[in-house]
């Protein structure tokens, strides 16, 4: 049998031009992206079906952004959660009983609306991975990609010279083996990843945090959420003989449809078995985790999953590359796993396109992987803490305890006046302010900061600006290159749908901003379209009485640059240079840009 990285493939394969496997968020979207292109291949999966289960399910702006590109946005919105019903996050004794503590969450703070509606045209929702994928499959073979379930990929050998890629499939129905050859492979296959494993790719581990099963349940709770409104429930019950021993008295309850489907999250003792029973063997848990012995419920699946905290040290080799948790792995904290995919996928089917097509040399792909990796990293990183900051909280409440006396006594400091209630209530609220930073971590989902061969800096004399707030906390809006386009409201001078400088980028083109004055930006754009081959580049001018006027004069504040300079986009919608204004050589200069950008 074939082992990862080498093939017994048959002779003559089928050919295709991409070969994606996993129809993930990583996989599903990446296909989309291509397809956006104009790029038509193949994408795979072990499973028989897209994911029956919820998953992952917070989708943030910057994923939504993203998907704002092809115009998936508003089908997500459509069959997604958002508002109120995601409003808080709570600590309970049951989702029934006593609250020890709840806070903002995902842009409900009164503190934070704002940030989070200056930072990006979308909306945080909340959308179960059951509901996206469809949407990413649909699309994708809508606009020419086949999918194949029931279908493993076993091997892969790259050929010599640019050669391509043989990869070896098996259909997992009938047995039957084949071979495709493909000019790119991509390695959207999970934590487990065959092909990151046959790439040999360097991994940083670190010892994972523990085994966690979850129980899908229905279970119609509307009657006790009129005063516990929130999609994350964490129920800690220290004071309580539990039903089975071998669980922590700590689970969390994830509402997947406000609020008749839930996701019951169960932590196994680290000493306990590492497998999932039959559904009914956590009735008993369910019912006490409820709490309200009314409540008629139905387990409808159970799954299993590890905390990780692993990620690769390099994304691709030759013409294969990972995207996804193929390469960075993490709890679900911050809720970045399937968002940190999705943006990957938008970062590399650009940069793909443009080299399939001549518009780009191919050192250009190296920038995914140097690009990328920094993001999936502090995403691993700063996901993990998060998880760790949730313990304090189950320590403070004595969810640690040897025993249930020792839980009720815990519980019981909190509300005693000596100094020891005094410490546990300080303790309480530092890792409560802390986990603040989670719910609203805005920075740490918008100020990635790219250095790469696909960003100019050479014109940057004074260095990336300093921001005096947190920086994984805040979004620190700037268009200094590397950085995300900073949103900001648009429209015509006789008042107009708003249209944010988000919507004028991407479309698979690189775009230039530039305000009056810079008149001259336009012919050197289609001066460097025709000598590029016909590298698309499109010319957006933002002023009074201009293309476009500044609805609240925010892009004025943002732009970084004078009125005549200009902001270069690439089609992911981050800075790649920009101008502080126009001069006589700017055409020359906007032409050397474009070709170190494109590594021409």
């Amino acid at each position: 049998m074939a082992t990862p990285g080498t093939s017994n493939a048959e002779l003559n394969p089928t050919n295709v031009d991409f070969l994606v496997v996993g129809t993930g968020p990583a996989g599903g979207s990446l296909a989309c992206f291509l397809a956006q292109n104009g790029l038509r291949g193949l994408m795979i999966t072990n499973r028989r079906s897209l994911a029956d289960t919820p998953r992952a399910h917070i989708t943030n702006m910057a994923a939504l952004d993203c998907l704002r590109d092809i115009g998936l946005d508003d089908d997500c919105y459509k069959v997604g959660t958002s508002g109120d019903c995601m409003a808080h996050t709570r600590w309970s004794a049951s989702m029934a009983g006593e609250e020890y503590a709840r806070i903002y969450s995902w842009g409900n703070s009164p503190r934070r609306k704002g940030d989070y509606e200056l930072a990006s045209p979308s909306v945080p929702i909340d959308l179960p991975q059951s509901l996206l994928e469809p949407i990413l499959t649909r699309y994708a073979t809508h606009n020419g990609f086949c999918c194949r379930f029931d279908t493993e990929h076993v091997s892969f050998e790259q050929l010599e010279n640019d050669g391509g890629i043989i990869s070896t499939l098996k259909d997992v129905v009938t047995g039957h083996i084949y071979s495709v050859k493909s000019k790119y492979l991509f390695g959207a296959d999970g934590g487990r990843s065959r092909i990151a494993k046959g790439l040999q790719l360097p991994f940083t581990e670190k010892p994972g945090g523990g085994f966690a099963i979850n129980a899908l349940v229905e279970a119609d709770l509307s009657h006790l959420m009129k005063n516990r409104v929130g999609n994350l429930h964490w129920i800690l019950q220290p004071d309580q003989e539990t039903s089975d021993a071998s669980f922590l008295p700590v689970a969390n309850v994830r509402m997947v449809k406000p609020w008749h489907e839930w996701v019951f999250g169960l932590c196994p003792r680290p000493e306990a078995e590492r497998q999932a029973r039959s559904p009914h063997e956590y009735a008993a848990q369910i019912r006490q985790l409820i709490g309200d012995d009314t409540v008629d419920f139905k387990i409808k699946g159970v799954s299993t999953w590890v905390i990780n905290e692993t990620f690769a040290d390099l994304y691709s080799k030759g013409d294969v590359f990972c995207l996804g948790d193929a390469v960075h792995r993490h709890p679900p904290n911050h809720g970045l796993g399937s968002n940190t995919c999705i943006q990957d996928a938008h970062n590399l089917a650009w940069k793909i396109a443009y080299v399939h097509r001549g518009w780009a040399g191919k050192e250009l792909l190296s920038s995914y992987s140097d690009e990328r990796q920094p993001v999936g990293q502090d995403v691993v990183t700063q996901a993990n803490a998060s998880w760790r900051n949730h313990a304090t909280i189950w320590q403070v409440l004595g969810c640690f305890e040897a025993d249930v006396k020792g839980g009720k006594a815990a519980l019981s400091a909190l509300k005693d006046s000596s100094s020891l209630g005094q410490q546990r209530r300080d303790q309480l609220q530092k890792a409560l302010r802390l986990l603040d930073r989670e719910e609203h971590g805005l920075g740490i989902e918008m100020n990635q900061r790219y250095r790469s061969t696909a960003v100019y800096l050479e014109d940057e004399k004074d260095g990336p600006p300093s921001f005096d707030t947190d920086p994984l906390e805040h979004y620190h809006p700037t268009t200094y290159p590397g950085s995300r386009l900073p949103h900001a409201w648009l429209s015509n001078a006789i008042p107009s749908a708003a249209v944010s400088t988000i919507d004028l980028a991407g479309k698979t083109g690189f775009t230039l901003i530039t305000g009056i004055g810079g008149d001259g930006w336009r012919h050197a754009a289609e001066m460097a379209t025709k000598a590029l081959g016909g590298v698309p580049l499109a010319v957006r001018q933002i002023g009074f009485r201009k293309q476009y006027e500044d609805r609240y004069l925010d892009w004025a504040k943002l732009r970084g640059v004078k009125e005549s300079g200009c902001v270069l986009v690439r089609p992911d919608y981050f800075v790649a240079w920009r101008c502080m204004e126009w001069e006589d050589d700017s055409p020359a200069k906007l032409m050397l840009v474009l070709r170190t950008v494109l590594s021409r």
